[in-house]
């Protein structure tokens, strides 16, 4: 497997392209926020969403165009959610709608999803006016305007794109993310948009979206808060040629590894962006006697307030880390553990069999001061291993956070 450019455009079959629509009053047109992919040809399609209890009303639409298993292209916007709002439903049936009159495809053919301000009523005019350059800018090269176009509060866009091999055949698989806020499982915490060429069933790539969501995204906390309008989706456009994924076979486990390594690096990207963020914290949790177990330990101390904020202060405060694990419900025994802080800069252990140890508060401040820090727990319980994603908690998030909607 290797890196390659083209984030979601990668893989053959795929364009893209973002335009500035207009669709909050008094921004920037210097701002995409109407993005679109589009594939050459129908592609099984999979789709995994928030576990919110209020879900935004695209998301509805998608799940209902994906009840077949096959798409042709998305379609989303920044700038509102057209969550909570009125005329949610028709107004995402619109874009759709708008999407299929500009390439001359069906509504149904479309994935739709938004993202923004929830309660406010969806500019969708300004949507159905921008549609037709939308489509007319397609591109093998409009990964990044499609990424800027689903941007937020985000400060940079997110990419990536692999190639690996399956059958003899090169395999591409590719995607773009946001999210910054409101970042919190499950399932994925923000909105996703993944291609590739492999040939696989629409049944197995929804089991391998839905494996792979649940071990990648649904381990970053950013703030604690799961939002309406979370999707993950991917489209296979089946154009590389490989014999057809249909089963959990040895194929099946090179793809689903490819797809891993491209959710887990989205997934670090929308940790290292959080509202605010100064740094991406990384917490592992090893010799746990779980999976699960170690889950628990890992995703309490990420999302932990008081880490976070002793993170940005560059503050060796572990005191606070074993607390989190204490209320995870979580078994552990805490006079088994280990803790380490390391990055960059170089590891010190801070704690050992759960009490504290002489260390250089010096070389500890100088560890946490850099852009990626990790904390390493070991509890000494067995040989399960999990990494959780997070970032540390600054003013600006209050800031960011205190006017959004305004």
């Amino acid at each position: 497997m290797k890196l390659i450019s083209g984030g979601v455009t990668a893989a053959k079959g795929f364009r893209a392209s973002g335009v500035h629509a207009g669709v909050k009053a008094g921004s920037s047109p210097d701002k995409n926020d109407l993005a679109m992919i589009l594939c050459d040809t129908e592609a099984a399609a999979a789709g995994v969403y928030t576990m919110n209890r209020v879900k935004a009303a695209p998301i509805y639409v998608t799940m209902e165009h994906l009840e077949n298993g096959v798409a042709r292209g998305i379609i989303a916007n920044s700038g509102n959610a057209n969550a909570c709002a009125p005329m949610g439903h028709e107004n995402a049936v619109k874009m759709c709608e708008a999407a299929a009159s500009a390439t001359g495809l069906r509504p149904e053919d479309f994935i739709v999803a938004s993202t923004g301000v929830i309660g406010v009523p969806l500019n969708v005019a300004a949507i159905e006016a921008a549609c037709p350059t939308l489509s007319s800018l397609l591109s093998r090269d409009g990964s990044m305007e499609a990424a800027h176009a689903i941007m937020t509060t985000d400060t940079v866009p997110k990419e990536i794109a692999v190639s690996f091999e399956i059958g003899g055949k090169e395999v591409r698989l590719g995607g773009i993310a946001k999210g910054s806020g409101m970042i919190h499982p499950n399932m994925g915490t923000m909105l996703c948009f993944l291609t590739t060429d492999c040939a696989i069933t629409p049944d197995v790539l929804q089991s391998a979206l839905y494996d792979i969501t649940k071990i990648t995204f649904n381990r970053v906390s950013v703030d604690g808060d799961t939002s309406t309008n979370d999707s993950c989706v991917i489209l296979a456009s089946a154009q590389a040629g490989n014999p057809v994924i249909d089963w959990k076979s040895e194929d099946y486990e090179v793809f689903a590894e490819a797809l891993r390594y491209v959710c887990t690096e989205l997934a670090k990207k929308i940790a290292g962006d959080g509202e605010g963020a100064t740094k991406l914290v990384t917490c592992t949790v090893s010799g746990s006697r779980s999976d699960e177990a170690a889950e628990k330990l890992a995703m309490e101390v990420i999302k932990s307030s008081l880490v976070k904020a002793a993170m940005f202060g560059a503050d060796a405060n572990w005191g606070r880390v074993l607390c989190a694990m204490g209320y995870s419900k979580a078994p552990f025994r805490p006079e088994y553990v280990d803790v380490s802080f390391a990055s960059a800069a170089g590891e010190i252990q801070v704690c050992r069999a759960g009490e504290g140890l002489a260390f250089d508060e010096e070389l500890a401040k100088k560890i946490l001061t850099q852009s990626e820090v990790e904390i390493r727990v070991n509890v000494n319980e067995g040989e399960h291993s999990v990494t959780a994603w997070g970032c540390d908690l600054t003013y600006d998030y209050v800031k960011i956070n205190g006017d959004y909607r305004t």
